[in-house]
């Protein structure tokens, strides 16, 4: 029994994909990579637009928020032990500046 359920399930979808199926061309003189360069073009500036406006102050958002509250445990732990640890701030403050410039040369690195 189980084994007619699959081959009527195996059947179903075979029958479902001939009725569907749909050649895709690229163009009449067959230039493959020239579709896919223009797909690219146009799709590369709708992706760094999102990148920009949407990844971009995201990151800097939780970065910020890291770096706040790791300044603040490492000022309440200076007042415990008397020495400031300077290392994790510094390097959260380092990535949040990193990643708030990366805009202005991050496309140029990538050439977009």
């Amino acid at each position: 029994m189980k084994m007619k359920q699959i081959a009527l399930l195996v059947c179903m979808a075979a029958v479902v994909t001939c009725v569907f199926y749909m050649p895709a061309y690229a163009a009449a003189t067959g230039d493959v990579a020239g579709a896919i360069e223009g797909t690219w073009t146009t799709a590369s500036q709708q992706i760094k637009a999102v990148v920009n406006n949407v990844v971009f102050p995201a990151i800097d958002l939780v970065l910020a928020v890291f770096f706040f509250a790791k300044l603040g445990t490492a000022y309440f732990d200076y007042r415990k032990h008397g020495q400031f640890e300077w290392a994790a701030p510094a390097i959260l403050f380092a990535c949040l500046v990193f990643t708030l410039t990366a805009p202005l040369y991050v496309w140029q690195i990538l050439g977009i």
